[in-house]
């Protein structure tokens, strides 16, 4: 699969898939299990997985170019996309000790069968993801895990959760490491139902592990190497990603208001809104203005993924910081314009405006960013 062809691809699924589904699933709360399996059936599921094992082998810019096509019809369904995509990463680059028994894991998702996902916050860390309050006990040559895991994208609909714990020597609340988990485990359940405000469509219940036996196969990180591998596999992808979806919010919210403007009329004026008003029309210019300058941030962050150098973990945190902002700010100027046609649900833009403000609550949150791009430019140590 080339680049344009997956976007192709994602913009055929997004069309024929998503968007005529996407308000009666945010309305019911329906996980879309018809896109997850249009998704793998495209190839889209092993987008950046190696081509050894049978994926395409491509990186940030084709991955940021399809979550944001997925998220202008569906941003439940670009989370759900996004989150896979982060745990086939994440089992893509465990250590070489357990490359035998992952390699079924790997060989599964790049046939476009296995739906994977990241178990990392905790309530008791809460906006803290990279650290668990959980701790692995030894268990033989394996371990076991007893957590409660919160904000658990795909929960109850993954055929993998990679899941982060205290190593059991662990010291300090960075010695974690990561485990996957299949959902049959014994000990792990779905603790209760998903009822958001925004993504409502993507399942992201919490998941309880009581005693939960993983085989050392399965330890993805050496013992206490689970932070490394937040910071330097997850993260990057993680704000690449999120900003991607906020910038399909941003472009959904823009086609939709310039729809309105151009369709709603003063009917005793013979005019639409947008020809009788210049005071709309300035604040829908002024959405695309901050929208293309997102597209235009995350192309930077792109380049500096793809050729890494001093500011890119400084790119990699201001992405997501910036993006929820935005998103939020275009998303609101979208409701005050479409005015009575967005609040009383007419319109697709109070779905965008809701989807849009879950990415301010989504750790790492903007507010834990800025403190660590704070510290960063006055040189302190981030953690």
């Amino acid at each position: 699969m080339t680049h344009d062809s997956a976007v192709l691809k994602a913009r055929e699924i997004a069309s024929r898939v998503l968007a005529p589904s996407a308000a009666q699933n945010d309305k019911a709360g329906r996980f879309s299990t018809e896109a997850v399996e249009s998704l793998g059936e495209s190839g889209l599921l092993a987008l950046l997985l190696p081509v050894d094992f049978g994926g395409s082998g491509l990186g940030p810019r084709s991955f940021a170019v399809v979550t944001a096509t997925l998220a202008e019809a569906d941003a439940s369904v670009a989370m759900v996309y996004l989150m896979h995509v982060l745990g086939a990463a994440t089992i893509s680059a465990a250590r070489p000790s357990a490359a035998q028994a992952l390699a079924p894991v790997l060989q599964e998702i790049g046939a476009g069968r296995h739906l994977s996902t990241l178990a990392f916050s905790e309530a008791g860390s809460r906006s803290h993801f990279w650290a668990p309050i959980s701790r692995a006990h030894r268990d033989g040559d394996g371990v076991r895990i007893s957590a409660k895991k919160s904000w658990v994208t795909s929960a109850g609909h993954a055929q993998s959760y990679v899941v982060s714990a205290l190593a059991p020597e662990g010291a300090g609340p960075t010695d974690s490491t990561l485990y996957l988990l299949a959902p049959d485990t014994r000990g792990l359940s779905v603790a209760g139902p998903w009822d958001g405000l925004g993504l409502r469509a993507n399942a992201s219940s919490p998941i309880t592990l009581e005693d939960c036996e993983v085989p050392y196969g399965f330890q993805l990180t050496d013992d206490g190497a689970g932070f490394p591998a937040m910071l330097n596999v997850v993260l990057p992808l993680f704000n690449l990603g999120t900003a991607s979806v906020a910038l399909g919010l941003c472009r959904a919210a823009v086609a939709g208001t310039a729809s309105h403007l151009k369709n709603a009329k003063f009917e005793h004026l013979g005019l639409s809104l947008g020809e009788s008003l210049p005071t709309l029309r300035s604040q829908l210019a002024t959405m695309q203005i901050d929208t293309d300058g997102l597209s235009a941030r995350i192309d930077d962050l792109i380049d500096h993924l793809e050729k890494p150098r001093e500011t890119t973990m400084l790119r990699v945190l201001e992405a997501k910081a910036a993006a929820g902002d935005v998103a939020i700010s275009v998303t609101s100027a979208a409701m005050r314009i479409c005015g009575g046609a967005a609040f009383s649900k007419h319109l697709n833009v109070e779905r965008l405006f809701r989807d849009a403000h879950a990415g301010a609550v989504m750790a790492p949150t903007g507010d834990v960013l800025r403190e660590f791009i704070g510290k960063a430019l006055l040189g302190m140590p981030l953690f």
